[in-house]
C-alpha cells in the first residue's frame, strides 16, 4: 500500500538521522537534534499523508526505489557521492558542536532562523514534489509513466526546486542545530548536487520533448538571477 510504503520510508529517514547524529556523541542528550528529529518526523507523516490522498503519483514517485534500467552511469556515480558528502556532514554536525567547536555556537536568534530556514526549505521541497509527479529520486527516462514537462509553480522560478529547498533546509539545519561550521560546509556538500543537474539536464534535454524551449523560459537552474 503506498501510504504504509510513505510512512515506513518517514520511519527510517528519522532513524537514520537519529543515528548519524546522536552516535558519534554516544548520547541523545541534544535538545535541539531533539526537536528537529520530532519535528521533521511530524511534518513529513503530515505531508505522505496529505500527498497519499491529493498526490499519489507524486508520492509514488519518491518512494520508488533502486536505479533504473536507463539511469546514467554518472548518476549513479552522482548519487553515491550525493549519500557519502551527506552522511560526512551529518557526522560533522555533532562532532562541532560538542567537541571541535571551531566557531562561536550561534546566538538564539541564529538558532531560531535556522529552524525557519529549515522549515521554509522542507516547504519549498514539498511543493516541489506536490507539483511534479515525475520528481523522482534518480535520473533516467520516464516514457513508461508518460512524462511531461512542467513548467508551472515553482518550476517557473527556478529549473530545480528540489534542490533550492534543500539547500535552505541543509543551511537551516547547520544553524538550528548550532554549528556554523556546518554551515560554511554545505557548498561542498552540494558539489555532487551540481553535478546531478547538468546530468539531469542532459538527460531531459535528450528525452524529454520542451525542455529546451523551457530552459530559455526559465534561465535559472538553481538559484535566480545568480545560476
Amino acid at each position: 500500500m503506498l501510504l504504509v510504503r510513505g510512512i515506513l520510508r518517514v520511519v527510517l529517514q528519522v532513524m537514520v538521522f537519529g543515528a548519524i547524529l546522536f552516535l558519534p556523541i554516544g548520547t541523545w542528550q541534544w535538545p535541539r537534534a531533539v526537536q528537529f528529529l520530532v519535528g521533521f518526523g511530524i511534518i513529513s507523516l503530515a505531508s505522505t499523508v496529505a500527498l497519499a490522498k491529493l498526490a499519489p503519483a507524486s508520492l509514488e514517485a519518491r518512494v520508488k526505489q533502486g536505479a533504473t534500467k536507463n539511469q546514467p552511469r554518472a548518476d549513479k556515480i552522482a548519487t553515491l557521492l550525493l549519500a557519502l558528502f551527506h552522511i560526512a556532514w551529518f557526522v560533522l554536525l555533532p562532532n562541532d558542536v560538542f567537541r571541535w567547536q571551531v566557531l562561536p555556537a550561534p546566538s538564539l536568534g541564529v538558532v531560531i532562523l535556522g529552524a525557519v530556514l529549515c522549515l521554509i526549505g522542507y516547504g519549498i521541497m514539498l511543493t516541489a514534489v506536490w507539483q511534479n509527479a515525475y520528481a523522482t529520486p534518480i535520473v533516467g527516462e520516464q516514457e513508461d509513466r508518460e512524462q511531461t514537462l512542467i513548467d508551472t509553480g515553482v518550476y517557473s522560478r527556478v529549473r530545480h526546486p528540489m534542490y533550492l529547498g534543500h539547500l535552505f533546509f541543509l543551511a537551516g539545519l547547520s544553524f538550528w542545530l548550532g554549528s556554523y561550521l556546518g554551515s560554511l560546509t554545505v557548498p561542498v556538500v552540494f558539489t555532487p548536487v551540481i553535478a546531478r543537474i547538468l546530468i539531469e539536464e542532459k538527460t531531459l534535454l535528450e528525452t524529454l520533448p520542451g525542455y529546451a524551449g523551457y530552459m530559455e523560459r526559465v534561465p535559472y537552474r538553481l538559484l535566480p538571477f545568480v545560476w
